[in-house]
């Protein structure tokens, strides 16, 4: 057993559908603009180009359906995506063998202080301020591929106190699952933990105490977030 000279942190995990077992996380990688509509929306090319990502904490990522409205914002942005866990990693991992590494997919939401990004953008400044903050990752249950398989082809949808905001197809992304993990496996090491949140289609907003999110995506558990 190892000593150290601070109370270790907790393991962030995820849980894991039908299972009492929980998902360890390690890191978390974000892709951005990988729908055309919201890369529109957000004022750029939706062409394919080389895909960039940033990266949130683990201990961003929160399962208890509540979501802190954060300090410093006052324009608070939903985004939902689709959370893809993988179980193994290594570099240089060809496109055909990426899913090989993949645990199961969860509904997860990527919550942005607009103001603070756009101050960043504007500066040519890193996203953390924006995206890296407390509780900034409502997920949702995982469903392991072994009882679902892979999703490509499924509604993506966000619902604000039963208002549709977000709605769309995960086969409308640029960049699939598979080629975000050999893309992110030439630049770093994957490994077993990791997880990536796959992009938002268009029709992110301002969210606002009180409101009640439902994100739902098909073949998977829906996550339902309260704002505070």
């Amino acid at each position: 057993m190892t000593d150290f000279v601070i109370t270790a942190p907790p393991q962030v995990s995820i849980p894991v559908k039908d299972s009492s077992s929980k998902f360890p996380v390690r890191r978390v990688y974000c892709i951005g603009r990988n729908y055309a509509d919201h890369a529109i929306e957000m004022g750029h090319d939706p062409d394919k180009e080389p895909p960039f990502f940033f990266q949130k904490d683990a201990d961003n990522l929160v399962s208890d359906g509540v979501f802190p409205y954060p300090v410093q914002s006052n324009d608070v942005h939903h985004e939902v995506e689709m959370l893809a866990a993988l179980k193994s990693g290594g570099r240089n991992i060809s496109v055909n063998q990426a899913l090989e590494h993949v645990y199961g997919y969860a509904v997860c939401l990527d919550m942005t202080r607009r103001d603070l990004q756009a101050v960043q953008k504007k500066m040519r400044r890193p996203w953390e301020i924006g995206k890296s903050f407390e509780a900034s990752a409502p997920v949702g249950i995982i469903t392991p591929v072994s009882e679902n398989e892979h999703l490509s082809d499924a509604l993506i949808e966000l619902k604000v106190n039963g208002e549709v905001r977000q709605t769309g197809n995960l086969n409308q992304m640029i960049w699939k699952v598979a080629e975000m993990i050999s893309y992110l496996s030439d630049y770093f090491e994957l490994a077993a933990g990791d997880v990536i949140l796959s992009g938002t289609p268009a029709g992110v907003g301002p969210v606002e105490r009180g409101d009640k999110l439902c994100a739902h995506i098909d073949g998977l558990e829906d996550l339902h977030v309260s704002v505070v």
